[in-house]
Parts: structure tokens; sequence; C-alpha cells
């Protein structure tokens, strides 16, 4: 065991020693990309490309607006065991002639984008142009959450869900818990109890989803993929019994328990996320907002253990796998400003801002340079004003998902986001979060599809290196 370890680091640190040496001639970004479900991963991904493949729709890119990008490129991704992100697909869904949204991120998947690019400063007269390779790691952002499980023993994590549960008004959150009461003490049992207790608490996970909330942990159980029904798979939190049987039911969850760490949650970390140079984090607040208070608390409870995801020295698991590697930069974008009209996007970066400072101050976060943004990465909406009771309102149209094209105003933001955090004034339904689709696109040569703030995203991820 101890000899294959050893044998395993060894054959890692080989290749990374590789790697240095190839990137001294054509540096690589590794940009992972992650988000809770129905961010916008899928889009943000296929977008970013589109305009970095025809960049006219790039001017806060500064590579791009000199003009020094001299040719972008999709080459074979570098890893072989790891699918291949599905640009062309997803980019004709969105430029189809009925466009309709893609498929979103269910597993981990990659995509290598090259770019020449001509020098700048002293050494723009010395060398000619260079290779950079973009590698972009799309994965599910509950995947990421799933870090503190590392720290956690069984106990602790079934004492905080249940905890969290208690709270919750969802029926299934009350079914489960009766449930898990029913199975305490329970010695003898067959994998019918353990997957319907599974069952019942995915069904749960599902409910507060659906509620607006973002901690859902363990981040596999809602999109288990290839794992589905695996036993690593098939756990859940019971209370605490003051002498569990050994071979009863809970010794079994904490048993399953430390084996989804041990075989899910470390492998992702050791073999994925070590190798991430710079990190987006796509946010959908205005879900958040639309669903209440509740889902806003969560939102920033989830934002700070994003955040401590991202500091090694508070883990010693993480700080045993980077082994000196740090992500450099990480950009919270709050995604679908297309939503609301343009005078409402201040409002949004100011609660982005508000919800990434909160999050600082939680994780004692010390680290990589962080920023918050409003973007979309496709503009599905277009602005409009109307008179209405004397007054002026600014409203966005566009086509709902279910085929009915309409013209909101989803409601003003407040210009303190302090009347949102931590405020319990207001209500669910206070604010609208309409379901937008893609709008038909008519691209001119050159140009990628439009979006809102892409290219300042870009410029803060990557500009640096270009």
């Amino acid at each position: 065991m101890v000899i294959g370890t050893l044998a395993d680091e060894l054959t890692r640190g080989v290749g990374r020693v590789g790697d240095t040496i190839g990137e001294a001639f054509q540096p690589v970004i590794r940009l992972g990309v992650t988000g809770l479900s129905r961010a916008g991963k899928t889009v943000f991904i296929t977008s970013l490309v589109a305009n970095l493949l025809d960049r006219g729709r790039m001017p806060g890119l500064t590579a791009a607006a000199e003009g020094r990008i001299e040719a972008a490129y999709l080459q074979p991704q570098p890893d072989d065991a790891v699918p291949r992100f599905d640009y062309e697909r997803h980019l004709a869904a969105l430029t189809a002639a009925a466009p309709h949204w893609p498929e979103g991120t269910r597993a981990i998947s990659q995509l290598r984008l090259s770019l020449r690019v001509r020098p700048t400063g002293l050494l723009a007269g010395l060398s000619g142009p260079r290779i950079v390779h973009l590698d972009i790691v799309d994965y599910p952002g509950e995947w990421l959450l799933d870090l503190g499980l590392m720290g956690m023993d069984y106990d602790a994590w079934a004492e905080g869900v249940l905890a969290r549960l208690a709270t919750r008004p969802e029926p299934e959150a009350a079914a489960y818990l009766a449930a898990a009461r029913d199975a305490r003490g329970t010695r003898d049992w067959g994998e019918p109890e353990a997957q319907a207790l599974a069952a019942r608490y995915t069904e749960a996970l599902a409910a507060l989803r659906k509620a607006g909330l973002s901690d859902t942990s363990p981040g596999r159980f809602l999109m288990p993929g290839e794992m589905a029904g695996s036993p690593a798979l098939t756990f859940a939190p019971l209370p605490p019994e003051a002498e569990a049987p050994r071979r009863g039911l809970r010794r079994e969850m904490a048993r399953r328990f430390e084996a989804y760490k041990a075989r899910v949650v470390r492998p992702f970390f050791r073999d994925h996320f070590a190798r991430i140079d710079r990190q987006v984090v796509l946010v959908d607040a205005l879900d958040a907002v639309a669903h209440g208070p509740a889902a806003l608390s969560d939102l920033s409870r989830t934002m700070s253990e994003v955040l401590g995801a991202f500091r090694p020295g508070t883990n010693s698991f993480l700080s045993q796998i980077l082994r000196g590697r740090r992500v450099e930069r990480i950009l919270f974008a709050a995604t679908k400003a297309d939503h609301l009209h343009h005078t409402q996007h201040p409002r949004l970066a100011a609660l982005m801002e508000a919800l990434l400072r909160r999050a600082r101050d939680r994780a004692q976060y010390a680290g990589a340079e962080t920023r918050a943004m409003a973007i979309a990465s496709l503009r599905a909406t277009t602005e409009e004003t109307r008179e209405h009771a004397g007054a002026h309102r600014d409203l966005v149209r566009g086509r709902l998902t279910d085929g009915r094209q309409v013209a909101v105003s989803p409601g003003a933001l407040p210009e303190d986001p302090a009347q949102l955090l931590g405020a319990t004034d207001w209500q669910a339904g206070d604010y609208a979060a309409p379901r937008f689709a893609p709008a038909p696109l008519t691209l001119r040569p050159g140009e990628g599809p439009p979006h809102i703030r892409l290219d300042r995203a870009a410029q803060f991820l990557i500009g640096d290196r270009l």
C-alpha cells in the first residue's frame, strides 16, 4: 500500500516536472470554471471560447483590443482520461434557428484553446509571437463544496446536516428526519433499507435545491453519474446513538461516508483541482434573491465555503496535494445580468461585492486575488422604457423558456446591499427571476455571441498572462 502510494506520488512528480519544462516554452493557463446548478457554466465556457476565437466583441480584453492575439484555435485536450467539453454541440444549440440552452454540467470536462500572441513591452522587438494554451476545466460547484467533508468525521457531518434540515419547511426534509429517527438502533438491515434512506435524503436535497438553497452536500448525490447506486453514494445522516451496534446501520453509514471521501472526493482534488491556476465561480444571485432571505443567506455561507476551499493552509489534506501550488485569481461572477435593465447592473455588482466581503470575513481569507462582477455570458434580452401611470419604467424584453414573448421589470435591487443581506423584512416573490430562452443570433464575421462584461471577466482571469 505504502509502496504503491509512493510510486503514484513519484509518477505525478515526474509529470509535474515535465509540465514545468514544457510550459517554459508554451505557457499554459489552467482555468477552472464552476458554479452551482443552473448558474450558467456551460454557456459561460461556450461564449468565452467563441468570443476568443472571434474577438470583435472583446474590447475589454487588452490583448484583443491591441490586436496582439494573432490567432486562436482549438487543440486536442492534454488529459486523455477526461471527457472533452462538447463546445461545438453547445454552440450549435445557442446559434440554431430555434436556439435553446445546452445541457448543463453533470461531470468534469476539459477543453484546450491555443492563442498565438505577440508579446508587449521590451520583448516585443526581441521575439516573435508565442503560443499560450488556455486549458478550461469545467466541473460542478457542488464538488468543490465537498472539500469541507475532508476535515469531518461522520458524526460531525450528520449532526450539522440534521440540524439544518430541522430548520427547513419543505415536507421532504421532515419526511427524511422522520425516516432517520425510525432507523436509530437498527441492527439487522439489508441493502434495500440503506438505499431507501439514501433515496429519501436525496429527495430532501433536491427539494432544498428547488427552494434556492446552495448547500446540498454531498455534491455527487444530485448528479451521481456512473456511480449511481454504488455503496459510496448510498449513505445518509443518522442521529447519534450511545452504543451503535457494531454491524448496525449507523456504523455502515459511517463506513460509506469515509469511502465517499476516499474514493470520490480525494481523487478529484488530487487529480484536477490541484492543477488549477485561475478560477471563476458563477453565481445565480438573482435566483437567490427571488427565493427570499433564507436562500440569500445560504448563498452567502456557500461562498464562504468556496473561499475556504482555496485556503490550503487550513486543510492538511489539500496542503499535501497542492505542494506549493496556489490558485492566483478567483472571480465570483453574478450571471444573468441581462435579466436586469443596465441601470440595475451596478446594484447587482454591489450585491456581489458585499457577498464576497462577507465570504472573506467568514473564511478569514487571505490568498489569491479575488474580484466580484456582474456579467451575462450570452445576452438573451433587449431593453426598453415604457410609460406607466405617468412614470417611466425600465424593462427587459425576451422570450421565456415556455415560448412567450414578455417585457418585464423583475424588481429594483436596493442601492445598499445591506437592505437584503441579514434583513428579513422582504420575502420570496418580492423580486422575480424570469427564465429567458436564448434569442436568435445573427453574427457578423469576426464577432462572437453578444454578452455583458465577458471581456472584462476574461481580462481579470487571463489578461495578465497574454
